[in-house]
C-alpha cells in the first residue's frame, strides 16, 4: 500500500528495532531480565527497542506526545497528536523462546487512532493500516474470516497472569464461550491477537485489563479489515479502559452475547 509520510516513519521504526529484538531472541537464554511484579518481566531487550522506536519517531515529529509501556509519557507541542506504542507484546513468550511477539506502534490524532503498526519479527510479518485505507498485511491485503457460524470458529483471549485480577470472571466466560466454538487460544500478545482477527485467522477475540499500547494499534487494524469492536463493558473505552470484544459482522452479537453473559 502506498501510505502515509507517518506510516513509513512507523514501518521504518520498527523495523530497525525489530533487527535488535531478533539478535536478541536469538540469545535469550542470556538476556539479563528483572522483575517489574508477578509474572510481569521487563528486559534489556525491550528497553533498547523502545529507545530505538523512541529515536526513530521523534526525531522525524519532535512535537508529538509519547505514550510507550517502559517510560514516562510525554505531552507534545502538538497536543492533538501523539505515538502510542509497545516495544514488544508478548515479553514473557520471548523470554521463553517462543516466538511469538511483536512491535506496536500507533499514532493518535484528536483522541483517535488514524495510522497503526504491528510488527512481529521472527514471521517477518507487517500489519499496517490507516484510517479509511484498509488493513494490509505485507503488500497483501488482509480482511476479517467469513465464517457465519460460532461452532467453525476459533477465539482468541487474554489470560490473567498470577497475582492479577480477573480469573474467576474469565472462567465464567470460558463456561459459555467453549461449548459453543470450536476452540479458544491463548497465545501471550494482544497486538497479536488482534491482527490476527483482522487476517481472519481468529474468528474473534475477548480481553480485559489490557493498557492502551496494547491495543491502539490493533484496534484500527481490526475495523479497516471488517471487524466489528465494543468495549466488554458497554459504554466504556476500548482504548482507555483496556477492554475489547471483536469478531466479523455474522459472529460479532452471538460472540459477545456470549462473552458477556
Amino acid at each position: 500500500m502506498q501510505g502515509s509520510a507517518n506510516l513509513n516513519v512507523m514501518i521504518k521504526a520498527a523495523r530497525r528495532a525489530g533487527r535488535s529484538l531478533v539478535k536478541d531472541f536469538r540469545e535469550v537464554e542470556n538476556l539479563q531480565v528483572s522483575a517489574k511484579g508477578a509474572g510481569d518481566f521487563v528486559s534489556k531487550a525491550d528497553l533498547a527497542a523502545e529507545a530505538i522506536i523512541r529515536e526513530d519517531l521523534m526525531a522525524a515529529r519532535p512535537n508529538y506526545g509519547w505514550l510507550a509501556e517502559e517510560s514516562a509519557p510525554v505531552e507534545g507541542k502538538d497536543p492533538t497528536r501523539r505515538w502510542i506504542v509497545d516495544p514488544l507484546d508478548g515479553t514473557s513468550n520471548f523470554l521463553h523462546g517462543l516466538p511469538h511477539w511483536c512491535i506496536s506502534i500507533a499514532l493518535e490524532h484528536k483522541g483517535e487512532i488514524v495510522s497503526a503498526v504491528i510488527f512481529d519479527p521472527a514471521k517477518d510479518e507487517m500489519f499496517v493500516a490507516e484510517k479509511g485505507g484498509g488493513a494490509w498485511m505485507n503488500e497483501g491485503r488482509v480482511r476479517v474470516s467469513g465464517r457465519r457460524s460460532l461452532i467453525e470458529g476459533i477465539f482468541a483471549c487474554g489470560v490473567p497472569h498470577s497475582g492479577a485480577p480477573g480469573l474467576p470472571e474469565l472462567l465464567r466466560e470460558f463456561g459459555r464461550v467453549l461449548p459453543a466454538v470450536a476452540g479458544v487460544r491463548h497465545w501471550g500478545s494482544a497486538a497479536l491477537n488482534l491482527a490476527y482477527v483482522a487476517a481472519g485467522r481468529f474468528d474473534g477475540y475477548w480481553e480485559r485489563r489490557m493498557k492502551p499500547w496494547d491495543v491502539a494499534a490493533g484496534l484500527l487494524i481490526c475495523r479497516e479489515a471488517g471487524a466489528l469492536l465494543e468495549p466488554v463493558n458497554e459504554g466504556r473505552s476500548m482504548l482507555e479502559n483496556g477492554e475489547v470484544v471483536v469478531a466479523n459482522e455474522a459472529l460479532f452479537d452471538g460472540f459477545a452475547k456470549l462473552v458477556r453473559g
